[in-house]
């Protein structure tokens, strides 16, 4: 991590993971964004889902879209043209020694919360301790690596880490959400609530319908609007999010003129759907756009506590038995590309990479980890010649079984140990995901194999995950060009059986435990690149999913009233950005 410096020898405005940050002390604004932006017009989205809660800070409860992102600020501000670069924001100015073992924040004077109350040191104590104790588990293991907290002023506050404390710590503090001692009570905080929360955002929460909708205002009154990190930003007067039971509700609620924009995720209404008068005028404007940001990982999940699934040959068969050639062509248009890393769409992914020297020194004593191909960089996810023949992956799957005790007898796959049929559930909570698993469903049954479908509710299958009971579950981990604490999260040890993680696969791996703490003691860019690739070769060789699709691009319609700075795909991350539109409708 490296500290740019200002004119104070002990201060800086911006902290980077790897390298130096892009933009000095004096910029004027984001290079991605348009100063002169209008500050007016409304902003109408959609979401499938519905929300009980105004709380995002807790896990209990579906909190409302938009909450996190526009009521509440952090002491820093993340840039958009850099993968892990954070500035100064409620914090003017930070403080992190050479050793990272603390970091010191200088806050604004003029930082305000929406009730005119100011930001003073003691609201960034009682956030820390908040979250700390009650916050997301995530927040939780974070912010508990702090050893002491120490007020030096009204505005100035030091954090000192544990032990434990890794380099990224310091960018976890900056990016931490700010609340107002004053206006929290204690007590209540881990409750749902729908009372509007006061934070020192952009926005503040104007009117909702619980589990309909919610509406932002934007507060003219924001201290923040001058900063440099705001300028050009949250543009609009108002944004209001509506909820849909599905998406093809919110579909139609675009076309009738209920929605300004929607990002479009299904490939057969991208490529046929949008016949209708508003696209063919103009009123309606229909664009593909490039973005850098990482694709993740959409996968099928497999419950390694499961004893069928403890054996990875069982679960390298059943991806070698999803057709996901005949899949793509015949219910995604074609449109879709196969996921091949956890990393996909970006330069951190491992495949077509040969291991790098650093890459071998880290995985030297677990190179048994890896496989040779992967290893390589040459190996890819199981194809088929997508005519719905796929006899070949078939007959490697048999073979594989069997080495792992399967034999078919009577129609059956079964077990020669147990004389149990290998039958699995697959729980789900949208029918949407339906076609991909019937699909697969009956590439199993061709060797025996029965999968059962098993759609539930919201609330049921958060339940189910939380206690871990599920054999297969269909997710998507989103990924950043800036992975770090969160993957233990997602793939750590000490994640595999506690609640209310994301190690949904329960992966228990001293492997893939070293090359996380790797990815956060990285020092460089080149080492940092080093360690997520070491990681995804990890993840990949051990078949924990069978890994689905993704976009290439994002597929975007929107009033041709909403504009955007017109950047190329490399000077941003998101490639969206909506916090940078505008509207130039009179």
């Amino acid at each position: 991590m490296i500290v740019a410096s200002s004119a104070n020898a002990e201060s800086a405005h911006a902290i980077a993971m790897h390298g130096a940050p892009r933009h000095a002390a004096t910029f004027s604004y984001w290079p991605y964004v348009n100063p002169s932006a209008p500050k007016s017009g409304r902003l109408r989205l959609g979401v499938v889902g519905s929300f009980d809660s105004l709380n995002p800070l807790i896990y209990k409860g579906e909190a409302a879209s938009g909450v996190r992102e526009y009521v509440y600020e952090s002491l820093m501000a993340r840039s958009a043209d850099e993968p892990f670069t954070l500035y100064g924001h409620i914090a003017a100015t930070v403080d992190v020694p050479d050793d990272r073992r603390s970091i010191t924040f200088q806050l604004r004077a003029e930082a305000r919360f929406a009730d005119g109350k100011s930001i003073t040191a003691d609201d960034v104590i009682f956030s820390h301790g908040l979250l700390r104790e009650r916050g997301w588990p995530f927040m939780r293991s974070a912010y508990a690596k702090v050893g002491r907290v120490e007020k030096l002023g009204p505005l100035q506050v030091r954090f000192d880490f544990k032990p434990d404390g890794d380099r990224e710590l310091p960018l976890l503090l900056g990016l931490m959400p700010i609340v107002p001692k004053h206006a929290i009570d204690v007590t209540k905080f881990e409750e749902t609530t729908l009372i509007p929360p006061v934070g020192s955002g952009p926005y503040i929460v104007q009117s909702l319908e619980p589990g309909r909708s919610v509406v932002f205002k934007r507060n003219p009154s924001w201290w923040a609007a001058g900063l440099p990190t705001a300028k050009g930003r949250y543009n609009f007067a108002e944004i209001r999010i509506e909820y849909f039971r599905d998406a093809n509700a919110q579909f139609e609620a675009f076309k009738v003129g209920d929605l300004d924009l929607l990002v479009d995720d299904d490939p057969n209404r991208w490529s046929r759907g949008y016949d209708f008068p508003a696209l063919k005028d103009g009123r309606i404007v229909k664009r593909d756009i490039a973005t850098s940001t990482p694709a993740g990982m959409s996968a099928l999940v497999f419950n390694t506590r499961k004893p069928m699934f403890a054996d990875q040959r069982v679960r390298r068969a059943l991806n070698l038995l999803f057709d996901a050639e005949w899949t793509n062509a015949n219910l995604f248009a074609g449109l879709l590309s196969r996921t091949q890393s956890y990393f996909e769409r970006s330069y951190l992914s491992s495949i077509a990479h040969p291991a790098s020297v650093r890459e071998r020194e880290l995985l030297g004593p677990h190179a048994t980890a890896v496989s040779p191909e992967i290893m390589a960089g040459s190996a890819r996810q199981p194809a088929s010649s997508g005519n719905g023949n796929n006899r070949a992956n078939q007959r490697e799957a048999l073979n594989i079984l069997e080495a792992a005790g399967y034999r078919v007898k009577n129609g059956r796959m079964t077990s020669d140990a147990t004389g149990q049929q290998l039958a699995f559930e697959v729980l789900i909570n949208s029918r949407r995901q339906e076609r991909v698993i019937l699909s697969f469903s009956k590439s199993l049954a061709a060797i025996g194999i029965t999968l059962n479908l098993r759609q539930v509710d919201s609330a049921q299958y958060e339940q189910r995950l939380k206690i871990r009971d599920y054999d297969i579950i269909q997710t998507h981990w989103q990924s950043s060009l800036s992975p770090g604490n969160e993957q233990f999260n997602r793939w750590g040890s000490m994640a595999a059986d506690a609640e209310n993680t994301r190690n949904y696969a329960g992966i228990k791996s001293k492997a893939v435990d070293a090359m996380i703490d790797a990815i956060v003691a990285a020092r460089a860019a080149d080492e940092f690149t080093s360690a997520v690739r070491a990681l995804d070769r990890i993840l990949l060789s051990g078949d924990y999913v069978i890994p689905l699709f993704f976009a290439p691009k994002l597929w975007v319609t929107h009033r041709a009233t909403l504009q955007r700075p017109e950047v190329s795909g490399a000077n941003t991350i998101s490639g969206l950005d909506l916090d940078t539109w505008w509207s130039n409708e009179k």
